[in-house]
């Protein structure tokens, strides 16, 4: 695995050794949810809106809806089209976001530099030769209210995948253990079915902070047993009860069962479509194994193990007609009893491999959404030291195990649990097709009529769908409703508020000139020691620093303006994060670093990061030694006064035997008397050969001084308050609202992994 990114490194063309192998990987992954879709699809379509008669042609109906949703919708849409829309390998709702920020100007987001686009995984696919900006692209860029709508329409699929994290694991585990009504009485399985689905979901939750890499490895066999058992299941019940099953398959059986069942039927689509459920994992979880490897996984496997699974029920069912009576129609009535107990442990073991699926990117969606300030700071612990991109967040974790137990408890049968749950996966893929159609255009250069047809055959596919659902607001799709309102409420005041934060800091930041001038007229002294001032601004010395150095005239000999941004773009690699330049002359001992990550990355720990900081500066002093800063690799789009930045990485060993050169042996002792001697090395310099340059030397000297002294971490402690005479919507949502999330939430200090025993907060009062 590649450590940085928690993919599987393979050469640009992969082995077909390492493609199976990462096939078959994918299953544990990938397919636990869209595989335990059978416990729960009959049940939940023929719950109430239509009934199971003797002609059959209900259960064949329903058979041939789920044969055609299947084949069309993960099949087509999502294995053949959009697994296609990749960033570098990532895949889910944010990526399709980025790649439309990328390619046309519609970002919210106010801090974006030119520097961000020389990025290695900044990439942009080259437009055929035409003579002018496509038509939608400059609509899009020229209306900034369409800017507003596409931010909020991705925060409505993120919403959306959120309250999946809910449902789906309250729907598969109740679903899995529901197997014992066949083996107890009613009066005792009643009684036994919801703790026992509550004992299962306290269990998941609770191990979900030893991280899915200590027991990951068994979930590509508990998939693999369970479709085999399935497909087993489904080839003994076609060829025991009904060989001929096979001609529902037809979609006339479709245009049957709705001229027969009409409005109950349409009306039944709800619980149809929980048969792609967790389809929008192949693409969410794209970045962890390959397209190749999930299409050969999906297509010779999971969906023929489906197909069969489905039409083994409807075989049993066609012969059965008076079930209905005494159980409802599920899953496990076509068990054969002496295996019935097996298939029931396997089925408890798959839904939960598919609920630890669906929680781990619930995990990564938060961490996509809190770095493009679109969610409250929250705490996010790497779970492993390999692989990159397995998370834990401890908060969401426990209020996600509450309202999946809320809902179990409260919903207590499939028929509301299939309703809600429906309602928010469908929902989630249309947000896909919409962003999809649009990345056609603007980032594939295909003709505008090629993705209206792919937005309106797919689109009215899950249109159809999604009425269907909605029209169950009362019978339980209210609650993902309830949900997506609630967690696009707070998204969207967070958003606004940090945006009005940045506008508010960029036009009260200090000039160059007031700071280098300061000295003289305060007497400030210079203290030993590192300070890093967190700042969002690119350019210019923050207002929260004038405030410091006013009413405490003295700062740290060695200041660094800290900014650390989101770039929209999956992974910055490590050489090519940090962003290095000057504040004022070299002799001030002020620098600016700009330290950008993707939004699937992940927080280094204080001591990484500091370790990484210091020695980028001292790469910089290098770079500014040996050459001139026309030379930089990247520039400051306002901060021409302050000198160009460089991108500290590209050409140099930045890596762990550069660390430990330019930090580690620099900051010992060598000799008897004490005396500090450093040496910096630059890529293919001999190891004895020291650097050049008397002011470099003592710069750098001063660096390791400084960073043996300390350092000290200087952020402000905002309070935000509207302007007077603002609307009463606008001092709701940020006197309450956000006033309110932000003291309920981490503070920076947490999501930026500052120790508290270094840090300086300095009180701020923002008037937006």
């Amino acid at each position: 695995m590649d450590p940085e990114t928690g993919r599987a490194a393979a050469s640009p063309k992969e082995s077909w050794k390492t493609i199976l192998l990462l096939a078959y990987q994918s299953l544990g992954v990938v397919y636990g949810d869209l595989s335990i879709s059978p416990l729960y699809v009959y049940k939940s379509t023929f719950a109430e809106d239509i009934t199971h008669s003797e002609t059959n042609e209900e259960i064949f109906g329903v058979l041939s809806f789920v044969f055609w949703t299947l084949t069309l919708i993960p099949l087509c849409k999502y294995v053949f089209i959009v697994l296609r829309a990749d960033d570098n390998g990532e895949g889910g709702t944010f990526v399709l976001y980025s790649l439309i920020c990328r390619h046309a100007n519609v970002s919210l987001l106010p801090n974006r530099q030119l520097a961000d686009e020389e990025v290695s995984t900044y990439k942009l696919e080259s437009p055929p030769e035409t003579r002018r900006k496509p038509k939608v692209k400059a609509f899009l860029e020229k209306h900034k209210n369409l800017h507003t709508v596409l931010l909020i329409v991705v925060m409505l699929g993120t919403c959306m995948v959120i309250g999946d994290g809910v449902l789906t694991p309250a729907i598969s585990v109740f679903s899995a253990v529901s197997g014992l009504e066949l083996s107890m009485s009613k009066g005792h399985h009643e009684y036994a079915v919801v703790p026992i689905t509550c004992v299962v979901l306290v269990c998941l939750f609770a191990l979900q902070h030893y991280g899915t890499h200590r027991v990951g490895f068994i979930f590509a066999p508990i998939v693999v047993a369970w479709l085999l058992c399935i497909s087993a299941l489904g080839i003994y019940n076609i060829a025991h009860w009904n060989p001929q099953v096979y001609q529902a398959l037809s979609p006339y059986y479709m245009y049957k069962f709705l001229k027969k069942t009409k409005k109950s039927g349409w009306m039944s689509l709800g619980g149809i479509l929980l048969c792609m459920t967790g389809s929008e994992a192949m693409f969410a979880d794209l970045g962890h194994f390959s397209y190749t490897a999930i299409q050969i996984a999906f297509t010779s496997l999971v969906y023929p193990a489906l197909i069969l699974a489905y039409m083994g029920q409807a075989a049993y069912l066609s012969k059965h007609h008076r079930i209905y009576s005494s159980y409802q129609i599920g899953f496990y009535v076509s068990v054969p009893e002496s295996v019935r107990w097996p298939v029931l442990a396997i089925a408890i073991l798959a839904s939960v491999v598919g609920s630890q699926a669906i929680i781990s990117g619930t995990f990564s969606i938060i961490n996509q959404s809190q770095s493009l300030s679109c969610f409250p700071r929250v705490k996010v612990v790497h779970t492993s030291d390999k692989i990159h991109g397995q998370i834990y967040i401890p908060e969401i974790n426990w209020m996600l195990m509450l309202l999946c137990i809320a809902v179990a408890v409260g919903f207590r049968d499939t028929k509301h649990l299939g309703n809600a749950s429906g309602l928010a996966v469908i929902t989630v893929m249309l947000v896909t097709t919409c962003l999809t159609s649009l990345v056609m255009i603007l980032c594939w250069h295909k003709p505008p009529l090629l993705a209206l047809a792919f937005l309106l055959f797919f689109g009215s596919i899950e249109a159809l769908f999604f009425s269907a659902s909605l029209i169950k607001f009362r019978e339980g799709a209210w609650l993902p409703i309830l949900l997506a309102l609630f967690l696009m409420t707070v998204m969207f005041v967070w958003h606004y508020a940090t945006i009005k934060k940045y506008d508010f800091d960029l036009h009260n930041k200090v000039s160059l000139e007031w700071l280098l001038a300061l000295g003289p007229s305060l007497g400030i002294a210079r203290v030993p020691g590192i300070g890093l001032v967190y700042t969002d601004l690119i350019s210019g010395v923050p207002a929260n620093f004038s405030r410091f150095v006013t009413n405490l005239p003295a700062f740290h000999r060695v200041l660094v303006f800290v900014c650390v941004k989101a770039v929209p773009v999956p992974h910055v690699p490590a050489g090519e994060r940090f962003l290095v330049g000057r504040v004022g002359p070299a002799a001030h001992r002020s620098y600016r670093c700009i330290v950008r990550y993707g939004y699937r990355d992940v927080h280094q720990d204080v001591d990484s990061f500091e370790s990484q900081l210091v020695a980028s500066l001292a790469a910089f002093i290098r770079i500014y030694a040996r050459r001139s800063s026309a030379s930089s690799s990247g520039r400051d789009d306002g901060g021409a006064a302050e000198g160009a930045l460089a991108v500290v990485g590209s050409g140099l060993r930045i890596d762990e035997s550069i660390h430990a050169a330019s930090v580690s042996v620099g900051f010992s002792s060598e000799g008897g008397g004490g005396a500090k001697r450093v040496r910096f090395l630059l890529e293919g310099e001999d190891s004895g050969e020291e650097m050049d340059g008397a002011g470099a030397r003592e710069e750098l000297e001063e660096l390791v001084a400084a960073r043996e002294a300390g350092t000290a971490f200087i952020l402000g402690h905002s309070h935000v308050k509207a302007k007077p005479g603002s609307s009463l919507l606008r001092k709701a949502a940020i006197d309450v609202a956000y006033n309110f999330l932000r003291r309920n939430c981490r503070g920076p200090d947490v999501a930026l992994r500052v120790p508290p025993a270094s840090l300086l907060e300095v009180g701020m009062v923002y008037i937006v």
